[in-house]
Protein backbone atom coordinates (compact mmCIF):
# COMPACT_ATOMS: atom_id res chain seq x y z
CA UNK A 1 0.00 0.00 0.00
CA UNK A 2 1.00 3.07 -0.62
CA UNK A 3 2.29 5.21 2.41
CA UNK A 4 -0.10 8.27 3.10
CA UNK A 5 1.11 11.89 3.72
CA UNK A 6 1.89 11.74 7.17
CA UNK A 7 3.57 15.04 7.17
CA UNK A 8 0.28 16.63 6.45
CA UNK A 9 -1.55 15.36 9.68
CA UNK A 10 -2.31 18.07 12.50
CA UNK A 11 -4.65 16.30 14.50
CA UNK A 12 -5.07 12.39 15.96
CA UNK A 13 -8.55 11.72 17.14
CA UNK A 14 -8.81 8.76 19.53
CA UNK A 15 -11.26 6.37 20.86
CA UNK A 16 -11.20 5.32 24.48
CA UNK A 17 -12.84 1.91 25.36
CA UNK A 18 -10.96 -0.75 22.91
CA UNK A 19 -8.28 1.86 22.02
CA UNK A 20 -6.74 3.80 24.72
CA UNK A 21 -8.01 0.71 26.81
CA UNK A 22 -8.09 -3.23 26.48
CA UNK A 23 -12.45 -2.80 25.87
CA UNK A 24 -13.53 -4.42 29.27
CA UNK A 25 -15.69 -2.55 31.70
CA UNK A 26 -14.72 -2.86 35.30
CA UNK A 27 -17.93 -2.12 37.00
CA UNK A 28 -18.61 -1.40 41.10
CA UNK A 29 -21.71 -1.41 43.38
CA UNK A 30 -21.66 1.98 42.19
CA UNK A 31 -20.91 1.91 38.58
CA UNK A 32 -17.82 1.69 36.36
CA UNK A 33 -14.94 1.58 39.19
CA UNK A 34 -11.71 0.99 36.67
CA UNK A 35 -10.10 2.15 33.39
CA UNK A 36 -6.58 0.42 32.87
CA UNK A 37 -4.39 3.40 30.64
CA UNK A 38 -1.34 2.30 29.40
CA UNK A 39 1.88 4.42 30.10
CA UNK A 40 3.30 3.88 26.96
CA UNK A 41 0.66 5.07 25.10
CA UNK A 42 0.78 7.90 27.02
CA UNK A 43 4.03 8.53 26.50
CA UNK A 44 3.23 8.60 22.64
CA UNK A 45 0.45 11.13 23.17
CA UNK A 46 2.94 13.64 24.63
CA UNK A 47 5.46 13.02 21.97
CA UNK A 48 3.09 13.48 18.84
CA UNK A 49 1.61 17.01 20.97
CA UNK A 50 5.33 17.96 21.47
CA UNK A 51 5.45 17.33 17.39
CA UNK A 52 3.09 19.73 16.58
CA UNK A 53 -0.31 17.35 16.11
CA UNK A 54 -3.08 17.82 18.30
CA UNK A 55 -5.00 15.19 19.83
CA UNK A 56 -8.39 14.82 20.62
CA UNK A 57 -10.71 11.93 22.19
CA UNK A 58 -13.82 11.53 20.96
CA UNK A 59 -15.64 8.25 22.96
CA UNK A 60 -19.26 7.32 22.92
CA UNK A 61 -19.03 6.59 26.49
CA UNK A 62 -18.67 8.86 29.39
CA UNK A 63 -16.35 8.64 32.58
CA UNK A 64 -14.63 10.87 35.06
CA UNK A 65 -11.44 8.32 34.55
CA UNK A 66 -10.92 9.38 31.19
CA UNK A 67 -11.42 13.22 31.88
CA UNK A 68 -8.51 12.18 34.86
CA UNK A 69 -6.27 10.64 32.49
CA UNK A 70 -6.66 13.21 29.29
CA UNK A 71 -5.72 16.05 31.76
CA UNK A 72 -2.62 14.51 33.09
CA UNK A 73 -1.54 14.03 29.31
CA UNK A 74 -2.65 17.37 28.50
CA UNK A 75 -5.32 16.24 26.24
CA UNK A 76 -7.39 19.74 25.65
CA UNK A 77 -10.11 18.30 23.12
CA UNK A 78 -11.78 15.47 24.70
CA UNK A 79 -15.89 14.73 23.52
CA UNK A 80 -17.75 11.96 25.85
CA UNK A 81 -20.73 10.59 25.37
CA UNK A 82 -20.81 11.13 21.70
CA UNK A 83 -23.65 9.80 20.19
CA UNK A 84 -22.90 11.12 16.42
CA UNK A 85 -18.94 11.08 16.65
CA UNK A 86 -18.76 12.21 12.79
CA UNK A 87 -20.79 15.53 14.27
CA UNK A 88 -18.29 15.63 17.18
CA UNK A 89 -15.53 15.31 14.94
CA UNK A 90 -16.93 17.97 12.32
CA UNK A 91 -17.45 20.08 15.25
CA UNK A 92 -13.92 19.38 16.19
CA UNK A 93 -12.40 20.48 13.62
CA UNK A 94 -13.79 23.71 12.51
CA UNK A 95 -13.50 25.01 16.49
CA UNK A 96 -9.42 23.86 15.73
CA UNK A 97 -9.53 25.27 11.79
CA UNK A 98 -7.97 21.12 10.48
CA UNK A 99 -9.62 19.93 7.44
CA UNK A 100 -9.89 16.36 7.78
CA UNK A 101 -7.50 15.67 5.19
CA UNK A 102 -5.16 16.13 7.58
CA UNK A 103 -6.47 14.49 10.40
CA UNK A 104 -5.67 10.53 11.38
CA UNK A 105 -7.62 8.32 13.59
CA UNK A 106 -7.54 5.02 15.94
CA UNK A 107 -10.94 2.94 15.98
CA UNK A 108 -11.57 -0.17 17.13
CA UNK A 109 -15.51 -1.02 16.51
CA UNK A 110 -18.38 -0.19 14.05
CA UNK A 111 -19.06 3.30 15.97
CA UNK A 112 -15.50 4.45 15.43
CA UNK A 113 -15.64 3.56 11.32
CA UNK A 114 -17.94 6.82 9.86
CA UNK A 115 -14.85 8.97 11.64
CA UNK A 116 -12.28 6.47 9.94
CA UNK A 117 -13.58 7.00 6.43
CA UNK A 118 -13.81 11.09 6.69
CA UNK A 119 -10.11 11.41 7.94
CA UNK A 120 -6.77 11.02 5.92
CA UNK A 121 -5.28 7.86 7.63
CA UNK A 122 -7.24 5.60 9.69
CA UNK A 123 -5.80 2.99 12.14
CA UNK A 124 -7.67 -0.24 13.76
CA UNK A 125 -6.24 -1.85 16.27
CA UNK A 126 -5.02 -5.37 16.00
CA UNK A 127 -7.99 -6.84 18.13
CA UNK A 128 -10.47 -3.88 16.58
CA UNK A 129 -14.33 -5.36 14.66
CA UNK A 130 -13.81 -6.92 11.27
CA UNK A 131 -15.76 -3.61 9.90
CA UNK A 132 -13.53 -1.34 11.64
CA UNK A 133 -10.16 -3.14 10.74
CA UNK A 134 -12.20 -3.56 7.09
CA UNK A 135 -12.37 0.62 6.83
CA UNK A 136 -8.68 1.00 8.64
CA UNK A 137 -5.45 2.65 6.03
CA UNK A 138 -3.42 0.25 8.85
CA UNK A 139 -3.74 -1.85 11.44
CA UNK A 140 -1.89 -1.95 14.53
CA UNK A 141 0.16 -5.01 15.67
CA UNK A 142 -1.03 -4.36 19.29
CA UNK A 143 -4.33 -4.60 20.50
CA UNK A 144 -6.32 -2.15 22.27
CA UNK A 145 -5.33 -0.64 25.53
CA UNK A 146 -1.55 -2.43 25.15
CA UNK A 147 0.30 0.08 23.51
CA UNK A 148 -1.45 0.47 19.98
CA UNK A 149 -1.46 4.23 20.39
CA UNK A 150 1.72 4.17 21.01
CA UNK A 151 2.70 2.08 17.57
CA UNK A 152 0.71 5.03 15.68
CA UNK A 153 2.53 8.11 17.50
CA UNK A 154 5.77 6.39 16.93
CA UNK A 155 4.61 6.04 13.33
CA UNK A 156 3.27 9.15 12.48
CA UNK A 157 6.49 10.39 14.11
CA UNK A 158 8.56 8.51 12.48
CA UNK A 159 6.81 9.19 8.91
CA UNK A 160 6.23 13.01 9.40
CA UNK A 161 4.61 15.76 11.42
CA UNK A 162 3.20 18.91 10.59
CA UNK A 163 6.43 20.35 12.79
CA UNK A 164 9.71 18.91 11.72
CA UNK A 165 11.64 20.37 14.49
CA UNK A 166 9.45 19.15 17.56
CA UNK A 167 9.67 15.49 15.24
CA UNK A 168 13.25 15.64 15.55
CA UNK A 169 12.99 16.42 19.42
CA UNK A 170 10.67 14.10 19.86
CA UNK A 171 12.52 11.65 17.83
CA UNK A 172 15.19 12.17 19.76
CA UNK A 173 14.10 11.64 23.16
CA UNK A 174 13.69 7.65 22.55
CA UNK A 175 10.67 7.69 20.42
CA UNK A 176 11.67 3.93 18.07
CA UNK A 177 11.05 4.14 14.22
CA UNK A 178 7.70 3.76 13.89
CA UNK A 179 7.96 0.36 12.07
CA UNK A 180 5.78 -1.34 14.50
CA UNK A 181 2.50 -0.56 12.68
CA UNK A 182 1.73 -2.98 10.07
CA UNK A 183 0.26 -2.42 6.73
CA UNK A 184 -2.69 -3.53 5.54
CA UNK A 185 -2.30 -5.47 1.82
CA UNK A 186 -5.11 -3.47 -0.14
CA UNK A 187 -6.03 -0.01 -0.29
CA UNK A 188 -9.26 1.10 1.48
Amino acid sequence: MPRKNTAAIRMLILDVDGVLTDGRLYFGPRGEALKLFHVRDGHGIKQVARAGIEVAVISGRKSKMVDVRCRELGVEHVRQGAEDKVAEFERLCAKLKIEPSACACIGDDVPDVPVMRKVALAFAVADAHPEARHAAHLITKLPGGHGAVREVCDYLLAHGSSDRAARKRAVSEGTPSGDGVAHKARSR
